[in-house]
């Protein structure tokens, strides 16, 4: 089974931000068909309206969606609420969304409120980590 690894906004914004670094490396990964990058709708148009106020015009994420595997999901405004409980509101609808697609685990950048937060871990039921550590996990797979 392929794995499905959850991006937030600031992993596919560096991604698209730099041809270099573990996050342009997964997207590279799900590009040869390796893994399956989930991310939502909501991480989707965040990353596109701030792309468009550093990079007007730029054709690079527009690529990454063409040619990685991914998935888009969506979630409803009660599971966004759900989520609120455990995580500050903007971030409430990423968590929410890596809960519901019941992802292998969540990769974001975000030190400050999503990575070393064991409790949000166990709330989605998959390991939260940086795309180094996630590019790491998967280096070690069969």
């Amino acid at each position: 089974m392929m794995l499905r690894i959850f991006i937030d906004s600031s992993v596919l914004f560096t991604a698209a931000n730099s041809a270099k670094g573990h996050s342009r490396d997964l997207m590279l990964i799900s590009a040869a068909g390796k893994l399956t990058l989930v991310l939502s709708d909501f991480v989707l148009e965040e990353t596109r309206r701030n792309l468009a106020l550093t990079q007007p015009g730029s054709t690079v994420l527009e690529r990454i969606i063409r040619e990685a595997r991914i998935e888009i999901v969506s979630v409803t405004g009660q599971q966004v609420m759900d989520a609120m409980k455990w995580i500050v509101p903007k971030d409430a609808p990423i968590l929410a969304a890596a809960k519901d697609a019941k992802v292998d685990m969540l990769v974001s950048l975000d030190k400050k409120h999503i990575l070393g937060h064991p409790e949000l871990e166990s709330y989605i039921n998959a390991p939260i980590l940086t795309p180094a550590e996630a590019f790491a996990r998967l280096k070690e797979q069969p």
